[in-house]
């Protein structure tokens, strides 16, 4: 494996990487910048969310500027779950036998359970021409937490042995390859939509989309060429959702729907 471009800050412990990249970048500090940390105490996930980060697991942020419009910020959210999706898939012969997937719009799952996350910030703050993107990951590697109501693993849990930094040097390539591929969005639709979908959920899936307007239910049709989310409810109709979060809904409670 060639040794990535990108120069990596690496942390023992921080509030948040996403916050400590944002800083640099707008310090002036050349981009692209990784910076890593072995604890983080303040991350989060989409919608304020907390996200628990553990020593032994991933907790990585990405600073990049993007020579593309700030509405297209929400394209870099899908890059990299392929990004992670593939640096998961390179670490280990075993990887490729589970059934890692991408679910919309941000999450990696092994089957239902989650493993890790991404929050995709923006600013124009810096002062270039595009935008600047903050690109913060999180995964369980060693360990994961315990969530009521939700099913979380790890990358041990299911038998792939690793290290946050061992997963961060295929991730940083990974990005790296992507970002070049997405063109500062001139290939969104052409290249990076599809191979969203190919590592994505099966359609025909029922989920659940939890919407500003309200709850969303029916079954899964991918995604369009704008990486937006498209629902067939119960009347037949195609929805397309911009923004929200999706839940699996299992056969027993479609049934009781």
């Amino acid at each position: 494996m060639s040794t990535p471009r990108h120069r990596i800050v690496s942390l023992k412990s921080t509030g948040s990487t996403n916050k400590d990249a944002l800083r640099l970048a707008l310090a002036g500090e050349a981009l692209p910048l990784w910076v890593s940390a072995e604890q983080q105490t303040d991350g989060r996930g989409r919608s304020g969310r907390t996200w628990a980060s553990e020593p032994g697991n991933l907790q990585a942020s990405l600073a990049v500027v993007c020579h593309a419009p700030q509405s297209q910020a929400g394209e870099l959210a899908l890059i990299a779950g392929i990004a992670l999706f593939d640096a998961v898939r390179s670490i280990s012969p075993l990887a490729g036998h589970l059934p890692l997937r991408l679910k919309w719009p941000n999450d990696l799952l092994f089957g239902t359970a989650k493993t890790g996350g991404i929050l995709v910030e923006s600013t124009t703050a810096r002062g270039e021409p595009g935008f600047l993107a903050v690109i913060g990951f999180g995964l369980n590697v060693a360990s994961h937490p315990e969530i009521d109501g939700r099913s979380v693993t790890s990358l041990a849990y299911q038998g792939v042995e690793s290290s946050a930094e061992h997963v961060l040097s295929y991730l940083s390539e990974a990005m790296e390859t992507w970002l070049d591929v997405w063109d500062h969005g001139l290939r969104f639709a052409s290249d990076i939509v599809p191979a969203w979908r190919e590592r994505s959920g099966a359609e025909g899936e029922r989920i659940a989309v939890t919407t500003s307007d309200g709850r969303v239910d029916g079954i899964y049709r991918g995604i369009d060429a704008r990486g937006y989310l498209l629902v067939e409810t119960s009347d037949g109709v195609v929805a397309t959702i911009t923004h929200g979060d999706v839940a699996l809904v299992s056969a027993a409670e479609g049934s009781r729907g």
